[in-house]
């Protein structure tokens, strides 16, 4: 019983670190028009706003996931039972999700835009609280070694040049000329220096690589899509439409709510399918929800009901997909768990900040002309593109010929 009640409170606990991590997305989301009213700020600053958190915490999740494989980490037995408890995760999760836009919404109405930067320390207390308490137990032996720190060093280099590039590309266009080729060049060299040293950051087997990048390539697309979407679908509803943050808050939880009811289910679901086939069905759903939402904005006669309705398409596509495509990346090297999580993790994190700076830069302030319809050609272009990739994950789906002798 004793055991049980450990297995369940680090499980609570670390669930709480990934609902504080959508929380504080969504919050801030919401708060963003008024952040931008008060510090004149346009959509560069705004996108910043969100992305000065999301890059340190992209940059610094692989490399997390690296040293608990050195550390040990505790085994779950089984594909059907990893994607159970993934299920599990992205439920507890995706709870933040319809919180975000209520809380963020209440928060910045009551007391201003600041507010909603203290939402984070109650929810870090209740999480580091019971894992003060847990003894120390054991956990089967990881791989001692150093750290390659170089590679580390430049993979962050190469996320933050990129997004600087991306948001800094309407008023600093010559920062983005700089920084773009730097971003290529440590990417280049992190790829030359992790082939020199003995340790890579990624030792990622020759028959893991394309499992793990189209799940890890999957994930960055998920985000980018999310995050964008939502960080342009604020300022439509607050600044083009002229609701308050409370209402604009409501209006988008339709699209919030699916995630943590579908979290367990589609573990469930991803078990039995499999989860390629799994994750094909949540970016195909996701897709029709994102080509109605761009449609709805772009034709304001179908009114709020057909948003909402789209809103729950989109938002159930993605509750389908999470815990599908993040164990498809386990399933990848179950031998390294950690490695594969923190691929996983990184490449959504930093597909979310590249998602906001893309979208942000593209769309243009949400005071200009053409704001509207550029919004609603991203929502279309992102379904195009889960689209596609939906036909790679069910190609990837399908059995290998067996070789000939």
């Amino acid at each position: 019983m004793a055991l049980l009640h450990q297995r369940s409170t680090l499980m609570l606990a670390l669930c709480s670190s990934y609902f504080l991590v959508l929380l504080d997305v969504t919050v801030v989301n919401v708060a963003l028009p008024q952040i931008g009213s008060d510090l004149d700020a346009e959509n560069a600053g705004l996108a910043w706003t969100v992305d000065a958190y999301a890059v340190p915490l992209a940059s610094l999740l692989i490399v997390s996931g690296s040293i608990g494989d050195r550390i040990g980490h505790r085994n779950a037995p089984g594909e059907a039972s990893r994607s159970r408890l993934v299920g599990v995760w992205a439920a507890i999760g995706g709870a933040a999700l319809p919180a975000g836009p209520v809380v963020g919404g209440l928060l910045v109405q009551g007391g201003g835009w600041r507010t909603v930067f203290w939402l984070s320390v109650p929810v870090v207390a209740c999480a580091l609280l019971p894992v003060a308490r847990l003894p120390r137990g054991t956990s089967p032996a990881g791989r001692p070694g150093e750290m390659d720190w170089v590679g580390a060093a430049l993979l962050v280099l190469a996320l933050a040049c990129a997004v600087v590039a991306i948001v800094q590309a309407r008023t600093s266009p010559t920062w983005t000329a700089v920084l773009a080729p730097a971003s290529f060049l440590a990417l280049v060299a992190f790829v030359f220096a992790e082939r020199r040293v003995t340790r890579p950051l990624l030792p990622i087997p020759r028959q893991s690589r394309r499992p793990l990048g189209l799940a890890s390539l999957v994930a960055g697309l998920m985000n980018l899509c999310i995050l964008g979407g939502l960080f342009l679908l604020t300022q439509v509803l607050q600044d083009v439409q002229g609701l308050d943050p409370l209402a604009a808050g409501l209006l988008t939880l339709p699209a919030m709510l699916p995630l943590p009811l579908l979290g367990t289910p589609a573990g469930r679901l991803a078990g039995r399918l499999r989860v390629w086939r799994t994750s094909a069905l949540g970016l195909i759903v996701a897709a029709v929800g994102m080509a109605g939402i761009a449609a709805t904005l772009r034709f304001v006669g179908v009114g709020y009901i057909g948003l909402a309705i789209f809103l729950v398409v989109w938002g159930s596509g993605i509750g389908i997909l999470t815990p599908a495509i993040v164990s498809a990346a386990v399933n990848a090297t179950p031998g390294s768990a950690g490695l594969a999580s923190g691929a996983s993790n990184t490449a959504r994190q930093a597909g979310g900040a590249l998602g906001i700076a893309i979208f942000a830069t593209f769309a243009g302030p949400a005071t200009g002309q053409h704001f509207l319809t550029n919004s609603c050609l991203l929502f279309a272009a992102a379904a195009g593109l889960f689209t596609l990739v939906g036909l790679l994950c069910f190609i990837a789906s399908r059995p290998l010929p067996p070789r000939s002798a």
